[in-house]
């Protein structure tokens, strides 16, 4: 199960609650019974999340998100206790075959789930947590939560994007000009021939880039072209019948004569209407391509009258899906030039006669660096800027220069632009929205590294288990692309043309950064305070940008670690960081050690590693770091371990059996004997084999998808050729060798 962002961690503890019921763990009856009653209330709980993540949180009733909050933050605690008992039962013994020790951990466990009260037994713990539990159900059946969906509206009251239908011309920049244009060209391909063909254009792009405007601005252009013509926005989660009838009433149909027809009538009516004339149609906003494909099939090929369909999306499948023919056309949307963007920020701050003066020169270019060409951003961080014929004085303008991209969204003038992005946020699967949120732990303009983020993904629960033979990183490489597909993350290639990486533009970034907070999912630290105050548990904490030229920085003090599952940090911010000793449930570790001056006796002692038990990602980056210490075969639980080139692997590492990733970030290091015990490894990248023992052993790694090795001599060669024989003969097995 995954975690997702409307039910916490309840995806991932029910399946925990269920192996506390297992006979290895002997619970007592009433303990069991407890659980059981637990596992039950839980499910029904995780349902009704489920239900509450579906709605745009504005439109929630402030009851039901303190409801919501509430459960979320009990699933959290609750994994977190489970977790503590399974890590120390897991340390090599059976647990049926040493009953005292059982008895011992059980009473700990105890502590534990009464946060603290380490004299009550396991029983009364259970109970007292199943008290919780019932309280907050009352709440649910109180505030109606199972009923959330059914008072609120399915359409908004007032669509976002009709600003951009009544636009003038004449206040388009990069629209009324090249853009135009293009779009025009390409609608004009096919007009020569003798057999003037239905020909469709779908503009793709991602939210607030000004589809709807540029497409509004050629339809004005050429609509008294054609003998009938119909613009119809649609939206998420709009159905067939409505988009038919919104176009036959735009094509003049009496509005009493549709409300009748099903689907199919509807279609049989628009195309005999449709069927000896020009015409031109515009279908806005298009989500779904099982909705398109019921809608195409109201306008025929064989119509040979010139006729023209555009439509616009977010989703590139979509458009590929609408232009399936090869005489149809994709325009992918660009974001407007650095002149364009200019003159649109100028135009809504300054007079068109004076321009922009000098001394806003400088701040305004960053600003417009930030705003990376997106209308929408541009539009209203100028109106930020502008306070009726008032200029805002320099001074508010760097405030604002350093808030976008995180927490620009406080402004109440930034809630439109929030409003319409978060359309593309609301339209994903539930564990997709979370995966988008975890991008808020990378500072603005990061390069992010595919392989590495969706290893964090595994490792915080949030890849579901896929189909057989396919592998949680496979899953997570879809959740990925998903991402892409839908115009939410930007993709990064490598020399060989492949995605390797993705950005998050800036205003996408507000986006997340705005639910992020909202729900307390990621904190963010930049080093102008040394304490973390916050209202809720700190979750996730990603460390940045400390400012050493303010003082010499210091790690930071919290009221509480003992909940922090993910800390990511950026240099010179490392040394900001807090004792590994600090963390209690930490799953995720990636640190950035560039800069880092700390010796064995400072607080980032790297043996202190082996008290994070719970830990499943490691990833150490920056050249001081030479070797290992022995004690990293203490992290049972580990499935990823990313290091810099050349560090030494002590042989402890054959005890990480759940590794399922090796790999370095510079140059490579030696493997240790006994590495086939690891037989869950999917990945070694960048190693180095001198022995034939080590090469024999790597036949046993039947997982094995991505193997980037060196051999030191000719005579290895020739065993892993034999070692491959040993393995499965899989071609998605991507196996890289180099001699």
């Amino acid at each position: 199960m995954a975690m997702d962002l409307a039910t916490g961690a309840m995806g991932a503890l029910l399946p925990k609650l269920l192996e506390l019921l297992k006979d290895e763990y002997k619970l007592q009856k009433k303990v069991r019974e407890g659980v059981e009653s637990l596992s039950r209330e839980l499910r029904s709980m995780h349902a009704a999340l489920r239900k509450v993540g579906e709605v745009p949180r504005d439109q929630l009733d402030e009851q039901v998100k303190i409801w919501a909050g509430e459960v979320r933050e009990l699933s959290f605690d609750m994994e977190d206790i489970v977790d503590k008992f399974l890590v120390r039962v897991d340390d090599g013994s059976k647990p049926a075959g040493n009953p005292k020790k059982l008895k011992r951990l059980t009473k700990k466990m105890a502590g534990w789930l009464t946060k603290g009260k380490t004299h009550h037994e396991i029983a009364d713990a259970i109970k007292s947590i199943n008290k919780q539990v019932k309280e907050i159900a009352e709440r649910r059946a109180r505030y109606n939560v199972d009923n959330i969906g059914d008072s609120l509206p399915t359409m908004s009251s007032i669509d976002p994007r009709l600003g951009a239908l009544y636009t003038e011309v004449t206040e388009l920049v990069g629209i009324a000009g090249k853009r135009d244009q293009e779009v025009m060209k390409l609608l004009s391909e096919g007009d020569g021939m003798p057999k003037k063909k239905l020909k469709i254009v779908s503009v793709v792009g991602f939210g607030g880039l000004g589809k709807t405007t540029l497409v509004k601005a050629v339809y004005d252009k050429i609509e008294c072209s054609y003998d009938c013509k119909a613009f119809v926005p649609v939206g998420r989660k709009a159905e067939a019948k409505q988009v038919f009838t919104s176009i036959l009433l735009h094509l003049g149909m009496n509005g009493n004569q549709l409300i009748m027809l099903d689907e199919k009538l509807l279609i049989d009516k628009l195309r005999e209407f449709l069927k000896n004339k020009r015409y031109l149609i515009v279908i806005d906003d298009i989500w779904d391509e099982e909705l398109w494909i019921v809608i195409k099939c109201a306008f025929s090929s064989s119509n040979n009258f010139g006729s023209r369909l555009i439509t616009t999306t977010r989703i590139v499948s979509v458009s590929e899906s609408c232009c399936s023919s090869t005489n149809d056309s994709i325009y992918t949307m660009e974001p407007l030039s650095d002149d364009d963007s200019e003159r649109l920020f100028y135009k809504r701050i300054f007079s068109q006669e004076s321009g922009c003066p000098p001394e806003f020169k400088e701040v305004s270019g960053a600003i417009l660096k930030k705003c990376g060409g997106v209308p929408l951003a541009i539009i209203t961080i100028a109106s930020l800027l502008a306070s009726g014929q008032q200029v805002k004085p320099k001074n508010e303008w760097h405030v604002l220069l350093e808030s976008i991209g995180r927490g620009l969204t406080k402004n109440r003038s930034a809630k439109e632009m929030i409003r319409i992005l978060s359309f593309s946020y609301y339209d994903l699967p539930s564990h997709l929205k979370t995966c988008l949120l975890y991008l808020g732990m990378f500072p603005e303009d990061s390069e992010i590294m595919k392989h590495q983020l969706i290893w964090m993904w595994i490792a915080e629960s949030f890849v579901q288990c896929g189909k057989e033979n396919t592998s949680l990183f496979e899953v997570g490489e879809t959740y990925f692309n998903e991402l892409l597909n839908k115009s939410l993350i930007q993709p990064v290639y490598d020399r060989f043309g492949s995605v390797h990486a993705c950005r998050v533009h800036d205003s996408v970034l507000d986006l997340i950064c705005s639910l992020s907070s909202e729900e307390n999912f990621v904190t963010i630290v930049n080093g102008t305070n040394d304490t973390i105050s916050t209202e809720g548990n700190v979750r996730r904490l990603s460390l940045q940008n400390a400012r050493k030229e303010e003082g010499q920085a210091r790690p930071i003090r919290f009221e509480s670690t003992g909940h922090v599952r993910s800390v990511v940090t950026f240099a010179p911010a490392i040394d900001l960081m807090p004792p590994f000793s600090s963390f209690v449930v930490l799953r995720v570790l990636d640190l950035d050690l560039h800069g880092y001056g700390g010796t064995k006796e400072a607080h980032l002692n790297l043996q202190e590693l082996r008290r994070l038990l719970h830990l499943r990602y490691l990833r150490l980056s920056g050249c001081g770091i030479t070797e290992l210490p022995e004690e990293i075969g203490k992290l049972k639980f580990l499935k990823v371990l990313i290091l810099p080139g050349c560090t030494r692997l002590p042989s402890t590492v054959t005890k990480l059996t759940r590794l399922m990733c090796l790999r370095s970030n510079g140059g490579r290091f030696q493997l240790p004997d006994s590495i086939g015990k690891l037989r869950l490894m999917e990945v070694l990248n960048k190693i180095k084999v001198g022995s034939v023992s080590i090469v024999q052993e790597l036949g046993d790694m039947h997982t094995l998808r991505e193997l980037n090795i060196q051999f030191e001599s000719l005579e290895l060669v020739q065993a892993f050729v034999e070692s491959l024989r040993k393995m499965p003969k899989d071609p998605a097995c991507r196996n890289q060798c180099q001699v």
